[in-house]
């Protein structure tokens, strides 16, 4: 018989050992290896059977070994050491507190130059990949944000993560007979799950309201994950009072149609914040300075905050925006426009016409923050811009392709001016590293985490060969368990699977490729040949051996047929033994391939992958990576560290582009890769390829991690918001009045505002050479501005023959000369054809950019 209904009943602990319960629910032991080696001493077979999950350890394991344990005196030690050692972890300084001390006393000697750090931020996500235990994220964008909190947490930034839980959290994948994707979503259980409900002072859930139409209400609970010193508010929509359809808003990640969409990213936004207030009031948690929006979908969170300021402190709605824009950031992975979240603009006026969920909060002003070239949708990327004045990319192509991309939201500036700069992604070291070689390198999860590579010189090329081929055959062990299994449920027979037993050779090149499955990333390039693909696989002497792991989103049709034809290639008795498709691909599956791979593969279509951080995990293990040029490769691709696939750039016919890179990709293969890993010396060991993975751990290993992503953000988007709230909001808002103001007053001149003539002159040369001066007057018309609430200035560049469009542009500030003249001698830039114009910038000091308020007068 069924159960009518599934529950969780946490262990009881003897009270000598109510310690494992603190380190079984802070997530903490995820990435420390002292707590999963005790965990794992309770009970090794039980521990690997729940999947290394220490809840679900407790609940299962003999209580009589739990007493037995309650007595063990040199277990108890090491117990209250690892407890002691959690409390110092979660309590003390780290590098942020250090910081801090030292901006402190810089500022009291006089430095006026270092900006202070916020006390509190608030990092809003859609998933979250921390651990398979907390099954709450789908891909990169999840793991992600789980490395930004353990960041996070090793260096003591005072970090607020806000999102959903997810009652059946993302598919499970199985493969049919013939090798199409089947889904299977688990129901999670939050009481089995390392998770605490807030509760009020009477035991009863503490519950977030979020306003819907026709005079109904959404609640939600709200669920704490503790990631190290990070609290993770994940907040639950199965709600008794809720409706039966509200109750369903956080059922799956990524499900439903646009209006459960629309809910769930409602929720996640205005509840989210709701959330944080509780939170914090709740437990005296400093109150968020920053709110950074990992990505447009929790992006609603900034008409929250804006109501607060109209409803808490009497702002009008332009004071409101300025003062909640000014501590805001915002995150934008999506490289291409078809990417980007957008909802009719009809369902929009649905949920916001009434002003019930957001009260006193205009909806056509609302609609005005989502507008795009389309009249009919709202584009939640163009919201998250407007509603944030510092925003980013996550890599530096990502930033540039972004800035072109956006560029309409700025009309009349260069698209390298746009105000989006870019933090390129990192990897938690401690996370993705196997153990063995974070203590071959020395590292740990320190708050000063580097690449530890203060033990790594005295390793020798055979010592350190011999712990690649340690973790490859570790790999090629998982390969064998998981086919086996895939092949059982797939209607295969035991007895007709003794092949998986030989498949992989723990001595064979290994590749991995392992990734979602959008079109963009080309799972099937390697395919584009398959006799030549087939010859490398079965090459006499230099065989080479495939693993290909991925999800498509369930409604991708398109995804799912090209993950069968790669299960049915890999099918082909005459390959399996090389090439294997691994289903439900999960941080659990990610971290063999990452430690075991010999090379990274990754394919896109460039430049469509905003960052990719896979390939960063296989570096950090020692794994070269073999890419195009895109994401993070390009900017950190020096020549040793891997290979770059050539792009066929400018070919815009796709399937002559595939086939382009595909050749590439196999004479890559077959005659750099594969030859240079057999090259073998006397001792076995491959020299020259130890020399490019010394030089990968060496020259990657410090720049992909996430604590240095979690301390760019810091310093170049946190503190600077941190320093612009600040400056808005204090004084009784003052800032924030006096910007308001001066918006007001350019929207009533700007149209009237002209360069009335301008001239240019060689200064003291008769001929126009390369960094000679000239000088450049203006006469401005500035229409009632003063001159110190304007920048007029110089803009010099190259032209073409066919063209006055000005390219690779320089710029100079003009000085005011009086009676609305202006005037600047500026050095010439560039040889050859150019042109110069004037224009004209609103000024204020409480703008981050000249750009910001998407305002300029060009001269005519």
């Amino acid at each position: 018989m069924r159960a009518l209904r599934r529950f969780t009943v946490r262990a009881s602990l003897p009270e000598p050992l109510s310690a494992l319960s603190t380190l079984a629910t802070n997530l903490r032991w995820t990435w420390h290896p002292p707590t999963q080696e005790l965990f794992t001493s309770i009970d090794p077979h039980v521990w690997s059977e729940v999947g290394g999950d220490p809840l679900r350890l407790l609940s299962v394991v003999d209580a009589g070994k739990l007493e037995a344990l309650a007595r063990d005196e040199q277990f108890l030690l090491k117990l209250h050491a690892l407890a002691s050692d959690l409390e110092r972890y979660v309590e003390g300084p780290r590098w942020y507190q250090r910081r801090q001390d030292e901006i402190a006393q810089r500022r009291e000697h006089g430095a006026t130059t270092d900006t202070p750090l916020p006390t509190s931020v608030a990092y809003f996500s859609m998933e979250f990949g921390v651990h398979e235990a907390l099954p709450n994220y789908s891909g990169g964008l999840g793991i992600l944000a789980g490395d930004h909190l353990k960041a996070a947490s090793d260096l003591g930034v005072p970090l607020i993560a806000v999102g959903l839980l997810y009652r059946s959290g993302y598919f499970r994948q199985s493969l049919s007979l013939d090798g199409w994707q089947q889904e299977h979503y688990p129901s999670l259980d939050p009481r089995g799950l390392p998770l605490e409900l807030l509760t009020e002072p009477s035991g009863l859930p503490l519950l977030v309201h979020v306003a819907m139409p026709g005079d109904r209400m959404l609640r939600a609970k709200i669920w704490r994950a503790q990631v190290g010193r990070v609290p993770l508010l994940l907040l639950d929509s199965d709600v008794e009072q809720n409706d039966e359809d509200l109750r369903g808003v956080t059922d799956r990640l990524y499900g439903g149609d646009q209006n459960h969409r629309i809910r769930q990213e409602i929720l996640a936004g205005i509840g989210g914040v709701r959330a944080v207030r509780t939170f914090c009031e709740l437990t005296g948690h400093a109150q968020p300075e920053v709110f950074h929006t990992n990505e447009g979908h929790a992006g609603f969170l900034g008409l929250e905050r804006i109501r607060e300021y109209i409803t808490n402190d009497g702002l009008d709605f332009d004071q409101a925006l300025t003062a909640a824009r000014a501590g805001a950031v915002f995150t934008t992975h999506t490289p291409v426009p078809a990417g980007i979240d957008r909802f009719p603009v009809d369902l929009v006026q649905h949920y916001f016409g009434s002003e019930q969920l957001v009260p006193g909060v205009n909806t056509q002003r609302i609609l005005a923050l989502g507008a795009e070239d389309n009249p009919g949708m709202f584009n939640m990327a163009h919201m998250g811009l407007r509603l944030a004045q510092r925003a980013n990319g996550v890599s530096k192509l990502h930033g540039e392709v972004s800035r072109d991309m956006f560029r309409g939201l700025w009309p009349g500036f260069d698209s390298t001016e746009v105000p989006i700069g870019s933090v390129t992604n990192g990897v938690h070291g401690p996370t993705w590293a196997a153990t063995e070689m974070s203590k071959l390198l020395g590292g740990s999860e320190a708050d000063n985490q580097s690449s530890g590579l203060g033990s790594f010189e005295p390793v020798t090329d055979a010592g350190l060969w011999e712990l690649r081929s340690t973790l490859r055959g570790r790999l090629v062990m998982e390969v064998r368990r998981r086919l086996r299994e895939s092949w059982l449920q797939r209607g295969a027979s035991a007895l007709e699977l003794g092949w998986t037993d030989s498949v992989f050779d723990p001595g064979v090149l290994t590749v991995g490729f392992a990734r979602r499955v959008p079109t963009y990333k080309r799972l099937t390039l390697m395919l584009r040949d398959p006799e030549r693909l087939r010859s490398l696989l079965l090459h006499p002497e230099r065989p080479v051996q495939l693993v290909v792991a991925g999800k498509s989103h369930p409604a991708d049709d398109g995804g799912k047929a090209l993950i069968q034809q790669i299960v049915r290639y890999a099918d082909d008795a005459g390959v399996r033994h090389r090439i294997v498709f691994l289903p439900d691909y999960d941080m659990s599956m990610a971290r063999y391939l990452y430690w075991g791979c010999d090379v990274w593969l990754n394919n896109p279509m460039r430049p469509l992958e905003a960052c990719g951080t896979s390939g960063m995990k296989a570096a950090l293990n020692g794994g070269l990576n073999l890419s195009i040029r895109d994401g993070w490769w390009d900017e950190l691709y020096d020549g040793s560290n891997g290979w770059a696939i050539p792009t066929a750039d400018g070919v815009t016919d796709p399937i002559r582009r595939d086939d382009l890179e595909a050749n590439a990709l196999y004479e890559l293969l077959g005659s750099q890769v594969a030859p240079l890993f057999y090259d073998r010396g006397e001792d076995g060991v491959p020299t020259r390829w130890m020399s490019m993975v010394r030089h990968t751990l060496a020259s990657l290993g410090p720049v992909v991690q996430a604590s240095r992503m979690v301390r760019d953000y810091v310093e170049s988007y946190y503190a600077p918001a941190a320093a612009s709230a600040n400056g808005v909001v204090g004084d009784g808002f003052r800032g924030a009045k006096e910007l308001s103001g001066y918006r007001h007053r350019l929207r009533a001149s700007w149209t009237r505002v002209r360069v009335l003539d301008s001239d240019l002159a060689l200064g003291g040369s008769s001929v126009p050479v390369l960094g000679a001066p000239v000088i450049v007057r203006a006469r401005v018309e500035l229409a009632g501005l003063e001159p110190s609430e304007v920048d007029v200035q110089v803009v010099l560049g190259k032209v073409s023959h066919d063209s006055d469009e000005l390219n690779d542009v320089v710029t100079a500030p003009m000085n005011y000369a009086g009676n609305g003249n202006y005037e600047a001698e500026v050095p010439l830039p560039h040889a050859g054809s150019l042109g110069y114009t004037v224009r004209v910038l609103p000024r204020h000091p409480l703008l981050a950019s000249p750009a910001e308020l998407g305002r300029v007068v060009l001269a005519s």
